[in-house]
């Protein structure tokens, strides 16, 4: 497989580590992980939560801001919500191209009203709305990202979403 260079593509993070000897020792990665945990205030937001995040997902994906915005970004690999430790956290696993800033604010641009109501039930949100408090949220995500033991493995780590859809024929 080939693996085009798109001006779309954003820019790559330069990654080193050990890698199999079919492999350079360097590669560059244009994905990058997100482990995102977050703390509940109470059982009754779980409860609330839940509720919502179960709406948004039994949508049909056209009719899922979620998705539409997963899929109009162009950047992300995969995504999932999880509720971890007996329902106290949730957890936002995903991958993505590009920055970090680059993919929040255009998650804030897509669906900020979302990421709104999903922080009203965190115990210590940052400011509320987020799209007039991105640099906030963006320090809020950093804080609660955990990070990954690397190497980040992706069975295409030089190819963007965007490159993987035009290989694919998608």
């Amino acid at each position: 497989m080939t693996e085009p260079s798109t001006p779309s593509s954003p820019a790559p993070d330069t990654q080193t580590s050990a890698t199999p000897a079919t492999q350079p020792a360097t590669q560059t990665r244009v994905q990058n992980p997100l482990t995102l945990i977050m703390t509940l205030k109470s059982p009754e937001d779980f409860e609330q939560l839940n509720a919502q995040l179960r709406h948004f997902q039994g949508l049909p994906p056209e009719q899922n801001p979620l998705n539409q915005a997963l899929t109009a970004t162009g950047m992300v690999h995969f995504a999932r919500f999880v509720f971890l430790e007996n329902n106290t956290k949730l957890g936002v696993f995903t991958a993505y191209d590009g920055s970090l800033d680059r993919y929040v604010n255009a998650f804030v641009d897509k669906v900020g009203q979302v990421f709104d109501l999903l922080l009203s039930h965190m115990a210590d949100a940052p400011p509320l709305p987020v799209e007039q408090h991105r640099q906030e949220f963006l320090a809020y995500i950093q804080a609660h990202d955990v990070p990954v033991v690397e190497p980040f493995y992706s069975a295409y780590p030089t190819l963007t979403v965007l490159d993987i859809l035009s290989n694919s024929g998608s």
